[in-house]
C-alpha cells in the first residue's frame, strides 16, 4: 500500500505494509521530524471498530481481590493495542446492543448459571473465556485455562507430605469450571489414593465468616480432619480463626497431634499476610488477565483463530500454615 505523509494532518497510511525497507524508513523519520503521533480514532474509524471491548466478571467479583488483579491486567495488555476495556454490568445486555460497542469480549469463569453469558457468547464479536464455558456454545471462541486439576493435586499431594491423613476441601459452589474441576479433582484424588477427601459445599465468594463456620461444622463432625484446603479466594483467615477457637494449631498436622494444616486454591493478600501466613495456589491473576486479553487482540488482528486454546501456568507458595518449609 502507498505511504502518505503530509505536513498538516499527517496521514500515513500503513507504513508497515510497504516492501521498501528504505521508503519505510523515510516515512518514519519524516513523521518524527514533523512530530506525527497516530490518531487512535481515526484509525478505528478506518477499520470501521469500536476501539473497545468488553470485560464480564462473575457477580461476585467487586470483592474479591483476584477478579480484581485480573481486570488491571486485562486492562493494562488491551491498551498496549490500542483498545479500551468496558467492564460490563453483571446483569449482561443483549448480544445485539453490546456487539454495536465493542469489538470482541472477555467473559471470566462463565457459569451455566450466569443468564448473561449465553447472550455474551453470541453477540456476533470474538469472544475469549477465561476458562472453558461447560454449557452449549453457538460459535467458537478462544479460551485461556488453567491446569485447576493439577493445582489442587498439589495442595493434596503437599498436606499428605506434611503429615496430613484425613485432608477436606471446603469446595466452590456453581458450575464454573473453576469449580466444577476442584470437586471432581477431590473425589479422584481420594479414590486413587484410598483416602476420601471430606468435601464441604461454601458459596464460590465465600467470606472468613463462612469459611470460619463450615469449618468449625465440618471438624465437629469430623474430627480427624487434619487438613483443611479452603477453595474461595480471600476465605482462609476464616479457617484459621476456626482452628484456633477448637485449639487445633495451625501449620502442624500427623498422628498424635491435634494440629490442622491449612492451604488455599487462591494466593492474595488474605493468605500472605494471615498469622500464620497460609500455603496457596498463586494463579497468578493479572498475568492471567493480560494472557486473556492478548488472546482476543490476536484474534481481532488475525494472529490467531477464533477459537485458540492457551494455557496458564501457576505456582504453589508452601507457608507456614503447612509446617516447616
Amino acid at each position: 500500500m502507498r505511504c502518505i505523509a503530509r505536513r498538516r494532518g499527517i496521514r500515513i497510511l500503513d507504513v508497515c505494509g510497504c516492501s521498501d525497507n528504505a521508503t519505510r524508513g523515510r516515512v518514519r523519520a519524516v513523521a518524527q521530524e514533523l512530530g506525527y503521533r497516530p490518531n487512535s480514532a481515526a484509525r478505528r474509524l478506518r477499520r470501521a471498530s469500536a476501539g473497545a471491548v468488553g470485560l464480564h466478571l462473575p457477580a461476585t467479583a467487586t470483592r474479591l481481590d483476584y477478579y480484581m488483579n485480573l481486570a488491571f491486567g486485562a486492562v493494562e495488555r488491551a491498551q498496549e493495542d490500542g483498545l479500551d476495556m468496558v467492564l460490563l454490568a453483571p446483569s449482561g445486555a443483549s448480544g445485539g446492543r453490546i456487539a454495536s460497542r465493542v469489538d470482541g469480549l472477555l467473559v471470566i469463569d462463565p457459569e451455566i448459571g450466569d443468564s448473561a453469558v449465553p447472550w455474551l457468547l453470541d453477540a456476533g464479536v470474538p469472544v475469549v473465556t477465561g476458562e472453558r464455558y461447560l454449557g452449549p456454545a453457538t460459535g467458537p471462541s478462544g479460551a485461556v485455562v488453567c491446569d485447576n486439576a493439577a493445582s489442587l493435586t498439589a495442595l493434596l499431594d503437599h498436606v499428605t507430605e506434611r503429615g496430613a491423613r484425613r485432608p477436606a476441601l471446603l469446595a466452590p459452589s456453581g458450575s464454573s469450571a473453576w469449580a466444577t474441576a476442584l470437586r471432581a479433582t477431590a473425589r479422584s484424588w481420594g479414590l486413587a489414593h484410598g483416602a476420601e477427601v471430606a468435601v464441604r459445599t461454601v458459596p464460590f465468594a465465600a467470606t472468613p465468616g463462612e469459611a470460619e463456620e463450615a469449618t468449625r461444622a465440618l471438624l465437629a463432625a469430623d474430627p480427624a480432619v487434619d487438613a483443611v484446603i479452603c477453595a474461595p479466594d480471600g476465605s482462609a483467615p476464616g479457617v484459621l480463626r476456626a482452628a484456633a477457637a477448637l485449639g487445633r494449631e495451625a501449620g502442624s498436622a500427623g498422628e498424635g497431634r491435634s494440629g490442622l494444616l491449612v492451604a488455599s486454591c487462591v494466593d492474595g493478600t488474605a493468605t500472605r499476610s494471615a498469622e500464620p501466613p497460609v500455603t496457596a495456589v498463586d494463579l497468578r491473576p493479572a498475568a492471567y488477565g493480560r494472557a486473556c486479553a492478548e488472546l482476543l487482540c490476536d484474534i481481532l488482528a488475525d494472529r490467531a483463530a477464533p477459537d485458540t486454546v492457551r494455557r496458564h501456568a501457576w505456582s504453589l507458595e508452601t507457608r507456614a500454615s503447612t509446617g516447616p518449609a
